[in-house]
């Protein structure tokens, strides 16, 4: 079984001190291919040197997410477009909104997002999309954007059924399900029931998120097979076949097919 993940940050800090070993229990796992979200410029290096150590494992993403929306917004979002004209990448992302943290820069927030989109859509990239307490917003955003070429995947999705349709109706977009699917109380599992196959992609979003039974602790890209047995668990498919369809998916939506 082979498993792609989605988003994970594999560049991140909290994986300092056992980095090779963490991404080798990854690919040990059957997660043989990662695909990593950018933060702002200071992410760049770590992410890129994962990519030169690990060439056929480890897939970029050039984004601002919208945590590190700040005054500086227009120097990054330079960077993003400069490093997009320049390199290889998989997508446009993290990109979004984040309503949960810290509203200081919301209006910068959606002139990030926006910009990015375009940026997207001149490069034929699709985006990953951060839409934490904001799933309204970035379906709005994305609507007014879509010109039935954009496509994309809203990681960690945590909508409605209603917000899960409506994506899925949009066209070109899929549902990144993570490690949120296990937990007793999310109310995740019961949306997935009612979601068709060809529209999830898993994710870890490492070190963030672990599934259980390592909730509350670091999460790594070796926990993907957690996610996808609670998938198949839900939709009473062999976790072989939730692996083969959501890596189809990725590969579609990342054109890596």
């Amino acid at each position: 079984m082979n498993f792609i993940d989605t988003h994970t940050h594999l560049y991140s800090e909290e994986f300092g001190t056992d980095r090779t070993a963490m991404v080798q229990r990854a690919l040990d796992a059957g997660v043989q291919e990662l695909y990593m979200p950018n933060i702002d410029s200071s992410s760049i290096a770590g992410m890129l040197e994962l990519v030169q150590n690990y060439p056929s494992n480890c897939f970029p993403m050039m984004g601002l997410h919208p945590c590190y929306v700040k005054e500086n917004v227009e120097d990054e979002l330079a960077i993003v477009a400069e490093w997009l004209k320049k390199g290889k990448f998989y997508a446009v992302g993290e990109i979004g909104l984040d309503f949960y943290w810290d509203k200081t820069f919301v209006e910068q927030q959606y002139h990030a997002f926006e910009t990015q989109i375009k940026l997207a859509l001149a490069h034929d990239l699709p985006i990953a999309i951060h839409s934490r307490e904001s799933t309204r917003e970035c379906i709005d955003i994305v609507k007014k954007l879509h010109d039935g070429r954009l496509t994309g995947v809203f990681h960690c999705f945590s909508g409605t059924l209603e917000e899960a349709r409506e994506i899925i109706d949009m066209g070109g977009f899929k549902l990144g399900i993570g490690g949120v699917v296990t937990f007793k109380k999310a109310g995740l599992d019961a949306i997935v029931a009612e979601i068709g196959m060809e529209h999830i992609v898993l994710e870890t979003d490492a070190p963030y998120l672990a599934p259980v039974p390592y909730r509350g602790k670091r999460n790594e890209s070796a926990y993907l097979p957690l996610v996808a047995q609670k998938i198949a668990d839900v939709k009473n498919l062999k976790i072989e076949d939730v692996a083969a369809i959501t890596s189809t998916n990725a590969r579609k939506l990342f054109k890596t097919l």
